[in-house]
This record gives structure tokens, C-alpha cells and sequence, in this order.
């Protein structure tokens, strides 16, 4: 680590010099321009290259394949990539074009910018500004707990409508979460946009913890929902009342998870610490209960099978929500040391 003295020029500007290798390595020379990001974790940065705009990913491919061109897609928008131009050496045909609009209908934001006979240029339009990470995971944890809850009220309920829980939000869940997982990656590259999503880098990564977890809790309402459609007979009333109590829980476990990571308060930090070691404890006596019921349909003689694979997506819930809620203890703790006077403590630059 170098260190150097702040030195004063003029009236006002403040100076400080880099150390000669360091400029060297970055090609600076007299005369460079570079950029100042001041981020809102108190970190002073100096970055090169500011007049170099971000050029579009360039991928040719078989436009017959057309699972490698969703595959791209979602995977270059989920890396951050905010431009993808599609590069068909022997044409792209309508049915591509269509391929290509849908997949884009499907990702917040993106649009098809240009279009020829052989190239599709496909942009993330949405405005960083525009963006709240924290806003998006409470979306997704909406959807996703809807989803898992019409899965249970199909199973438990007699009356219940819409066996396996609306497609409607199952998209959503979906949209958002790989919104999450571009806007992440998108600030893990560049402070400016991190600034513009009002997060320092540990919030934004507990955050897409959170959200890559509640779209794994979607993924087991699906399931769910899934198994109830095959079942043969409604199931025993006392039986489908331990069930849902089950699920009941495993969602607020997850909606307690959650509040965790958005900070909604609880007290101070010994507070905090213990009601988040409280909350995992409830997670893991949540699994147990749920392994017991599994136990007394594996030893009945009239139980459906199939119901170990509900039982298999609630514990995989409260599992998810216990996921939720550690990354939000490791959170709470750093927060607690960070706040921690040191002796000769000087800022960041």
C-alpha cells in the first residue's frame, strides 16, 4: 500500500500525485484525462479509459439453432451485457426474428434496436436511474410467495381454482430475478452504475443472494403445484391441514428472511443478531417437522407417495429461507464492525 499527503493548489483544489509504476501500468501519461468517482461507501477512485464507449457483443450463430440463441441471450443479459448483435453468416429467417422479439418481450427492458437480413442488434434499454434493487427483490418476493401459495391451496383445498398457481406470476418471478442478476453484474464492473443503483457492493450482493433464492422458491412452488396435478384423490383433510401449516410457515419464514436483508428494523445490533439466530433456529425446527411428516407418510400404508415430493419443496423453502437469513446475519454483523471505532482510523481512498 502507498501512501501519500494531500496537498492544497489555488484556493480551493486539492491534489494528490500517483506513484510513477502505478501510471505506468495504466498507460498515463502528462496530459490524460481521467475519471473521479466518489462512491457512497466513502471510496475515492481514479479511473482510465473514460472515452472509450462499451462495444456491442458480436456472436455469430446458426440461426436453425434456435435453443443456443435463447441460451445467449438470457446469458449474456444475466452477465450484464447491455448490447448483443446476433450474426447469422447465412441469413435469419422470420421465424428467428420472431424467436428473438419474444425473448426479448421476456427481459425487462430489451428491445430489438436493428435488424437486417443476416444481423439482429438486441440493447437493455432501461434507464439505471430507473432501477431499484431493493423494490425488484420485494416484487419478486410477492410473486414468488403467491406462486407457492396457490400451489398449497390447490393441494389443501377442495374448492381451490387455478391448480398449480398463475403462469402471470411465474413470468414475473422470472423477469425480475434475471433483472437482478443483470443490474448485479452490470455493478460489480462500474462504481457509476452502482452510485446510480444507491448501494454499496456488499448490499447489492445480499440483495442478489435474495433474489436468486426467491426464484429458487418459485421453482419449488412449481414443483409443488406440479405434483399436485398428478395426484389421483384429494387428500386426507387432516393430512392436507399439516400441510398447509407446513407451507404456511416456510412463507414466513422466507417473508421474515427477507426483512433482514431490506433492513426493516428490529432493534439495535444485539437485537438484530439474536433475532436473526432466532429465525434460523426456526428454519432448522421447521425442516425437522416437515422430515417428520415425511417419516409418517413413508411408514402409512394408504399415503400417496407422491406427497414426499411436496414435502421435498416446502423444506427446500424454509432451506432457501434460511439461506436468506444467514446472508442477512453475515449483513447485520459487518455493518456492526464497520460502525466499530479503530484507533488511527483514516478514510478510504
Amino acid at each position: 500500500m502507498e501512501t501519500r499527503k494531500i496537498q492544497q493548489v489555488g484556493g480551493g483544489t486539492y491534489t494528490v500525485s500517483l506513484p510513477k509504476e502505478w501510471a505506468t501500468a495504466a498507460d498515463i501519461e502528462p496530459g490524460a484525462t481521467v475519471a473521479l468517482h466518489s462512491h457512497i461507501d466513502g471510496s475515492l477512485v481514479v479511473q482510465t479509459g473514460v472515452d472509450c464507449e462499451a462495444e456491442p457483443l458480436t456472436l455469430s450463430v446458426d440461426e436453425t439453432d434456435t435453443a443456443a440463441i435463447e441460451r445467449t441471450l438470457q446469458a449474456a443479459y444475466a452477465a450484464g451485457i447491455d448490447t448483443v448483435e446476433l450474426d447469422a453468416p447465412d441469413g435469419i429467417t422470420d421465424e428467428t426474428h420472431r424467436l428473438v422479439e419474444r425473448l426479448t418481450r421476456e427481459l425487462t427492458g430489451v428491445a430489438v434496436t436493428e435488424s437486417t437480413d443476416r444481423t439482429i442488434r438486441v440493447r437493455s434499454l432501461l434507464d439505471v436511474e430507473e432501477v431499484s434493487i431493493t423494490q425488484s427483490v420485494r416484487q419478486l418476493q410477492f410473486a414468488a410467495l403467491s406462486t407457492h401459495r396457490s400451489a398449497t391451496a390447490a393441494l389443501t383445498s377442495p374448492a381451490a381454482d387455478g391448480r398449480g398457481g398463475p403462469a402471470e406470476s411465474d413470468g414475473q418471478t422470472a423477469r425480475t430475478a434475471a433483472m437482478v442478476d443483470h443490474y448485479f453484474q452490470r455493478g460489480l464492473d462500474s462504481l457509476a452504475v452502482m452510485d446510480a443503483l444507491g448501494l454499496i457492493r456488499p448490499a447489492l450482493f445480499v440483495r442478489w443472494v435474495t433474489a436468486r433464492e426467491l426464484d429458487r422458491i418459485a421453482d419449488h412452488a412449481r414443483g409443488i403445484a406440479a405434483t399436485v396435478d398428478r395426484l389421483d384423490e384429494p387428500v386426507d383433510a387432516a393430512l392436507a391441514a399439516d400441510i398447509d401449516d407446513l407451507a404456511d410457515r416456510s412463507r414466513t419464514l422466507v417473508r421474515q428472511s427477507v426483512g433482514v436483508v431490506l433492513d426493516d428494523p428490529v432493534g439495535g445490533p444485539d437485537d438484530e443478531t439474536t433475532a436473526v439466530c432466532g429465525l434460523l433456529d426456526d428454519c432448522d425446527a421447521l425442516a425437522a417437522d416437515v422430515d417428520a411428516l415425511d417419516r409418517r407418510l413413508f411408514e402409512a400404508d394408504d399415503a400417496d407417495y407422491r406427497l414426499t415430493h411436496v414435502l421435498d419443496g416446502v423444506r427446500r423453502t424454509a432451506e432457501s429461507a434460511g439461506t436468506i437469513a444467514e446472508v442477512g446475519l453475515r449483513s447485520a454483523l459487518r455493518s456492526q464492525w464497520a460502525s466499530t471505532p479503530r484507533v488511527g482510523q483514516a478514510p478510504q481512498l
